[in-house]
């Protein structure tokens, strides 16, 4: 049975289509085909902005899709998010002019520019100012002084507020790349069975990229000591050398030890030592 996917365009589009690639999922279209057909999955694939993702996976026009996790929220999308990707990480911020006091502004009325109706709503009903909220539609940073008191918008490394002599007083919330899914099509036996497959093959390129894979050499009376210090996704694999000559190690190893973990190796006798990078490990 045919998934009905939706994948986002612009800035999140890029790292999710390595993902499906990864998985042996190959997209063929060109950059205005907004309808890619897909290889290697059963798949119907659209390409659509991120905001609009969330409201059409919820009312079952897509099974699944890839969205922010700030739109989801700000759509009060009711879909179930089936895993955080952690691409693209962004924070909503709320910023005012450099030179102003924050403290001083909360005590007036307030008009605020944001592309975040819900989002900003909630939080400025939460922190208790008057406001007036002015929907913004792109380049939400220019508003300030003139249009707007304060602006709700997103950030990556806060660049753009820096350059529009903007300063930020607060975080609203974090976000990143969510994949999920209809509520109801997770009822689907088939379907479910699809999606659960397809999220078993993106964990299993995720934890590949997270490791590497560790072959070394040692003889017989260190091989104790090496495997004491190999850490794995269970245990080291360990066989025999040609004539009883020492032990083959092998181990899966997270990427962030490897820097510490192989001068230790080497001072506990190791020899031979290769690192290889691994496509998938489930």
């Amino acid at each position: 049975m045919t998934l009905k996917m939706v994948l986002p365009k612009g800035r999140i589009n890029t790292k999710v289509l390595q993902l499906l690639s990864d998985c042996g999922i190959t997209l063929i279209g060109d950059d205005r085909n907004y309808r890619p057909k897909a290889y290697g999955f059963d798949l119907e694939v659209k390409l659509l902005k991120s905001q609009n993702i969330p409201s059409l996976v919820e009312l079952g026009q897509h099974d699944i899709g890839f969205a922010g996790l700030d739109w989801i929220q700000e759509r009060r999308a009711d879909v179930v998010v089936l895993k955080d990707l952690g691409y693209d990480p962004v924070r909503i911020v709320t910023c005012i002019p450099e030179d102003w006091d924050w403290q001083e502004m909360q005590k007036r009325p307030l008009i605020v520019a944001s592309e975040y109706k819900n989002v900003s709503t909630d939080y400025l009903d939460k922190i208790g100012v008057d406001y007036k909220l002015i929907r913004s539609y792109g380049a939400t940073e220019v508003f300030p002084p003139e249009d707007a008191d304060m602006i709700i918008d997103n950030t990556s490394t806060g660049t753009t507020i820096v350059a529009n002599r903007l300063k930020i007083v607060d975080t609203v919330m974090e976000s990143t790349t969510q994949f999920l899914a209809n509520k109801q099509v997770m009822d689907d036996v088939g379907k479910r069975k699809d999606i659960d497959d397809l999220l078993t093959l993106m964990q299993s390129v995720i934890n590949g990229r997270e490791r590497v894979l560790l072959e070394m050499n040692c003889t017989n009376d260190q091989i104790t000591s090496i495997v004491g210090l190999l850490p794995s996704m269970r245990h080291p694999t360990v066989s025999k050398l040609y004539q009883d000559k020492g032990f083959a190690v092998k181990s899966a190893v997270k990427k962030s030890e490897i820097r510490e973990l192989i001068p230790k190796l080497i001072a506990a006798g190791a020899t031979d030592i290769l690192e290889t990078a691994i496509r998938k490990a489930i």
